[in-house]
């Protein structure tokens, strides 16, 4: 699994506007390659997102969910893997102070993996 640098360079600028408060949206592509964010209406706090799926339009191949912490920690709690385990195989946390190497990558399960940036 690939994913273009400008995703994460947008998923962070849109953490930063964010802050304090959280942001979520869903990881999509093709071909192996994640391209670009989707947007759907969500509930935002310092502490919690919640993203409606209701919303999805059809036709999009989701490979995932990206959101924000307002801290430095951008370990999953039990409730992010609680959404990563219904929504896609590749989980994007970015986390404060939102620069190029705040954000870690996760499995379905939590688990930390790698995923290659391309430009």
């Amino acid at each position: 699994m690939k994913i273009r640098r400008d995703v994460i360079r947008l998923a962070l600028e849109i953490a930063r506007e964010s802050y304090p408060n959280e942001f979520i949206a869903l990881l999509t592509g093709r071909k192996g390659i994640i391209e670009e964010l989707i947007f759907l209406p969500f509930q935002a706090g310092e502490t919690s997102a919640i993203i409606h799926m209701d919303m999805l339009p059809l036709g999009y191949k989701i490979y995932g969910t990206v959101h924000s912490h307002p801290s430095p920690n951008c370990s999953p709690s039990p409730q992010d893997i609680q959404m990563f385990m219904k929504h896609g195989i590749i989980h994007i946390i970015v986390c404060y102070p939102f620069s190029e190497d705040s954000w870690a990558c996760y499995d379905k399960s939590g688990n930390p993996i790698s995923i290659e940036v391309i430009d």
